[in-house]
């Protein structure tokens, strides 16, 4: 049992590891030297796809060796369950569409004063009710699974504290891009859940 749960936690270590690594400004700084213009056009798609390629490798080895079940959640409520998954599945595509000027690899190296003159925080979308749509969707995603094993819990345990500190440095990235006005922001929505702090009625 303990050796079938140590080689998943290895390749969700070495997910975190290369997803942490490229998303680093050390690593988008290095981009940026070797593309100059292209870095932001290539970055994303790249980066998203490093991410399913190595993210992969510990789905199939979930898949072959889930471990012991812990529940099974009957019908009719499992596929509200995996309705959710999927809603919470298309939040990630959303958020990218309704603030990609977060994205943008100059912008993030170059702290508030660019944003300032290039444009503003632009609340818009789920941005309005939430301040980070994907650790919203990866918790929804991970904990709404109708069917629970040891290995799976495991691994969700440890996904969802890489999830969490993940948000916390995205969020100082944020405050460094944007500065006060993302602090402002930071006091009117919300983190994760929706509407908690009311919403944001600013547009552009």
């Amino acid at each position: 049992m303990v050796s079938s749960v140590i080689i998943p936690v290895l390749s969700l270590v070495t997910f975190a590891g290369i997803h942490s690594l490229t998303a680093s400004l050390r690593f988008k700084r290095l981009l940026v030297r070797v593309l100059g213009d292209w870095a932001d056009r290539l970055y994303l798609p790249a980066y998203s796809l490093v991410s399913v390629l190595t993210i992969l490798p510990l789905m199939y080895l979930l898949y072959r060796n889930p471990g012991r079940v812990l529940y099974k959640v009957p019908s009719p409520w499992r596929w509200l369950m995996i309705c959710g998954q999927l809603i919470a599945g298309l939040l990630a595509p959303g958020a990218f569409r309704d603030a990609p000027h977060r994205f943008k690899i100059r912008s993030q190296l170059s702290g508030p004063q660019v944003s300032e003159a290039g444009g503003s925080l632009k609340i818009r979308g789920i941005y309005r009710r939430v301040r980070d749509p994907f650790l919203l969707s990866g918790l929804v995603m991970i904990w709404l699974t109708p069917v629970m094993t040891v290995n799976l819990l495991i691994i969700y345990l440890l996904a969802t504290i890489y999830l969490f500190l993940g948000s916390l440095h995205w969020e100082t990235r944020l405050v460094a891009q944007f500065g006060d006005e993302y602090r402002e922001y930071r006091k009117r929505v919300h983190r994760i859940i929706p509407g908690l702090k009311g919403s944001f009625k600013e547009s552009d």
